[in-house]
């Protein structure tokens, strides 16, 4: 793909968003001279899965300093402090364990990252984070994480479901969004909802997705 073609990809897409909805473009395995022309096409949000690709690439990048840097790959706990130096926000968030670790990281760095808790709808092996009766009885000991600011949920739909289950995936997402919102917690706006990606994101915005994480469809097929 000429630099041209790429930049009219990204145009067309962000020209298809509603202004509600912040494009995170996934940048796993994309160098950092492409992403450099998404940023020239007027990206800002980069969505990486790993901590050692993201840190590379921030060292090549580091005369663009406005851009806003999201992890969305699972986070180890080994990893935790890194990722706090690298990102800031952290949509992978997917047990009290790796929260209380972030939270404690957070506060020994003077950081205050912003944090969507992974859920995940419907069991699959395949997928991290909590199911819904879990995250709720995990609210009180979230809520007690202040070094973190936890924005809203994050959630990948299962692999081989129809458009209608996809989006009752979503539906729900964003029902429980607005139960954990009921429970007014103060460290817990619940505003945003991170989900729908390249294949699904249509889908997504439908159910009310705030953010989406896209990457084949700016980038093209990945090997």
């Amino acid at each position: 793909m000429t630099s041209q073609q790429l930049r009219e990809r990204i145009s067309t897409t962000i020209s298809q968003l509603p202004s509600s909805v912040r494009l995170i473009a996934v940048t796993k395995t994309v160098p950092a001279e492409i992403i450099r022309i998404a940023y020239a096409a007027g990206i800002r949000d980069f969505g990486e899965n790993r901590i050692q690709e993201t840190a590379l690439k921030q060292a090549e990048l580091e005369d663009l300093p406005d851009i806003t840097w999201h992890l969305i790959g699972n986070l180890q706990s080994n990893k935790a402090k890194k990722a706090l130096q690298l990102f800031q926000w952290i949509h992978s968030v997917d047990s009290l364990a790796i929260a209380q670790r972030l939270n404690s990281l957070a506060a020994e760095l003077k950081v205050s990252p912003q944090i969507c808790l992974q859920v995940k709808i419907l069991p699959d092996p395949t997928k991290f984070g909590w199911n819904p009766s879990q995250l709720l009885n995990d609210l009180p000991a979230l809520n007690d994480c202040n070094n973190l600011q936890f924005q809203g949920l994050m959630t990948i739909s299962p692999l081989g479901l129809n458009d209608n289950q996809i989006l009752d995936v979503f539906n729900a997402t964003k029902n429980l969004a607005k139960e954990v919102k009921l429970r007014n917690f103060i460290n817990m706006p619940m505003t945003e909802l991170s989900m729908g990606m390249s294949g699904d994101y249509h889908l997504a915005i439908d159910a009310g997705a705030t953010m989406v994480r896209l990457g084949t469809i700016l980038f093209g097929s990945r090997s």
